[in-house]
């Protein structure tokens, strides 16, 4: 569906039309259409930046990014990220696509939550991280036309309290696994909504090792 003269849309290949279904299928309403908008910003900004990149590989990365904060892919003891990229290797594992594009996506999804270091990473990697920042975080919200913006809201509403639905979602996903919120963004929620979550402290596990200086 095109969204702008530029003609911004999701490319309309098989692998992208199984991974609509697969998503549309599995997420909520809330994720699946964030999940969409999260490709939406990634691929105007890599448009208005003159950036080459896959959209297939890019597309099953934004769409598969919170993939793991669902049941049906929690694995309970690892990071939501990783349950994420786990399944989108799963998925292109059944499609005529390299192990380096594997790769791409699976550290794109796993690194979407670590600020810092996608950015300076294969386009595939970082524009997944760019599209979610401005979903969740509205960073580079001024970069994009009000005619875009609208567009891209028009396809695949925000609710009313989307900021506060989409930290509900990530509690939900994460609250039974809080162990491994150490040392990422989602301890933040943990603290958000948990006023008896402790957090992990670095400097006190390095004091507490079993090394004697």
């Amino acid at each position: 569906m095109k969204l702008n003269k530029q003609g911004i849309h999701v490319p309309d290949t098989q692998m992208t039309r199984d991974t609509t279904s697969f998503i549309r299928d599995t997420e909520s309403d809330l994720l699946f259409h964030h999940s969409s908008r999260v490709y939406h910003w990634a691929a105007l900004s890599a448009q208005k930046h003159g950036i080459q990149v896959d959209h297939e590989l890019l597309y099953v990365g934004c769409m598969f990014h919170d993939i793991g904060l669902t049941k049906e892919h929690c694995s309970c003891d690892k990071r939501f990220e990783v349950d994420s990229a786990n399944a989108a290797r799963e998925f292109l594992e059944n499609y005529r696509v390299t192990r380096e594009e594997i790769d791409k996506v699976w550290t794109a999804i796993a690194l979407h939550t670590t600020p810092g270091i996608p950015e300076y990473m294969a386009p595939e990697i970082a524009l997944v991280t760019t599209g979610v920042e401005m979903d969740v975080l509205g960073i580079g919200y001024e970069t994009y036309t009000e005619d875009e913006k609208a567009a891209v809201i028009a396809a695949h509403p925000r609710t009313e309290r989307f900021k506060e639905d989409i930290i509900q979602a990530f509690y939900e996903g994460i609250k039974h696994r809080p162990q491994t919120t150490f040392g990422n963004v989602k301890a933040d929620v943990l603290k958000d909504k948990d006023p008896g979550f402790i957090p992990f402290n670095f400097c006190s596990i390095i004091r507490q090792s079993p090394w004697k200086a």
